[in-house]
């Protein structure tokens, strides 16, 4: 079991929110998960903290650590995903999304997410 984890479902997570849904956290906190964090959703966590769009309950600085601790592995964006990216259909125009649908099929991950437009890209998505 294999999973990345969209940016709002991190942050969920980490921050204890009502709003993830029940099976999104049983299947993190399984003990044969294996979930992946983006780079990509750190650099949209970042880019909105510093917007003053988003507070999280971790301070920016703190983030690395609780990846660790959760025993998330952070995933880089690769060359193969641009070339990818340069492909997809514009279903979903968010370019943060965008990245996300590319790992996900690259990597073969399943992307644990409340967002329904990813399902129009043929990847499987849990919530």
């Amino acid at each position: 079991m294999n999973y990345l984890l969209d940016t709002h479902t991190l942050i969920w997570f980490l921050n204890g929110d009502s709003a993830m849904s029940a099976n999104a956290r049983k299947l993190i906190e399984h003990k044969n998960a294996k979930n992946f964090v983006s780079i990509v959703s750190i650099w949209e966590i970042a880019i909105k903290i510093s917007l003053g769009k988003l507070n999280i309950h971790v301070p920016m600085e703190q983030l690395p650590v609780q990846i660790n601790n959760n025993g998330f592995e952070l995933l880089p964006v690769a060359f193969e995903d641009t070339i990818m990216i340069s492909k997809l259909p514009f279903h979903h125009r968010d370019p943060f999304d965008r990245l996300l649908i590319v790992q996900s099929i690259t990597n073969n991950l399943s992307l644990i997410s409340k967002d329904p437009q990813f399902s129009q890209y043929g990847i499987k998505t849990l919530w």
